[in-house]
C-alpha cells in the first residue's frame, strides 16, 4: 500500500489526498505535523531531503514534490484521468493548476509567513496584508482564466474534476481560514461548491484527516 506523508492543513498535500481519493487508491496516512517542525527531523529527512510535505511511497520508490507526485499517480494509474486527452486541453488545465502551484502558494505557505515574522519582524497584521496581496493578484487572474473561456463547465475544465479542479479547491479552503473575500469570484466560487459536493472532495478535507486538530 502507498504511504502518504501528510499534514492535515498542507495544500500541497491535499491536492495529493485529492487525487488519491479521485482515482480510488488506497494509502495509509503518515502524519508529519509542521507546526511542531517533524517535517524537519532527521527520520523525515530521509525521506524528503527538502523538508516539505507531500512525499508518496509507492513499493519502492518515494516521491516528493505535489505536482510530480499527481502526474505520476495520472501516468501510473490513468482511470479516471484528471487531464483531458487532447494536448492543448492539458496545457489549458496545466495553467489554471499552475497558476496555483507556482504563482500563489509559494507567497502564502507556512515558511515564508514564519521567515517574515521572524526576519523582518512583521506584524500578524502585516503578514495578512502580504497573504490578501497574492491572493488577490492569483484569484483574479484564475477567475478572468475561468469566465472568459468557453471550455470552463460544472468543473475548471469541462464536466469532470481534473487536476485545476485539484489544486483550486485547497488555496480555497486557505483563502477562507486567512478571511480573504472572495466574492469578487463567482464562476470559482461556483466550481469549488460543486468539487465539494463530491465525496471524494470530502473525504480529503482537512478536517476529516487523522491529524486534524479542533
Amino acid at each position: 500500500m502507498m504511504k502518504l506523508y501528510s499534514y492535515f492543513r498542507s495544500s500541497a498535500s491535499y491536492r495529493v489526498r485529492i487525487a488519491l481519493e479521485l482515482k480510488g487508491l488506497s494509502y495509509e496516512y503518515v502524519a508529519v505535523h509542521l507546526r511542531r517542525g517533524e517535517q524537519s527531523m532527521a527520520e523525515y529527512r530521509e525521506i524528503n531531503p527538502a523538508g516539505l510535505v507531500p512525499a508518496l511511497t509507492d513499493g519502492g520508490a518515494i516521491l516528493t514534490q505535489s505536482t510530480a507526485i499527481i502526474e505520476y499517480l495520472e501516468e501510473s494509474y490513468p482511470a479516471p484521468a484528471l487531464l483531458p486527452a487532447d494536448s492543448i486541453e492539458r496545457a489549458r488545465v496545466r495553467a489554471l493548476a499552475q497558476t496555483v502551484a507556482c504563482e500563489m502558494h509559494p507567497l502564502n505557505n507556512l515558511r515564508v509567513l514564519q521567515h517574515l515574522r521572524r526576519e523582518f519582524a512583521l506584524t500578524e497584521d502585516d503578514t495578512g496584508k502580504w497573504y490578501h496581496h497574492w491572493l488577490g493578484l492569483g484569484f483574479a487572474a484564475f477567475e478572468a482564466m475561468l469566465a472568459n473561456d468557453a471550455r470552463t463547465g460544472r468543473y475548471c475544465h469541462g464536466d469532470q474534476p481534473t487536476m485545476a479542479d485539484i489544486y483550486l479547491v485547497p488555496q480555497i479552503y486557505n483563502a477562507e481560514r486567512f478571511r480573504f473575500d472572495l466574492a469578487p469570484y463567482p464562476v470559482t466560487r461556483r466550481i469549488v461548491a460543486q468539487c465539494r459536493t463530491l465525496e471524494a472532495f470530502q473525504r480529503a478535507a482537512p478536517e476529516r484527516q487523522p491529524d486534524a486538530e479542533s
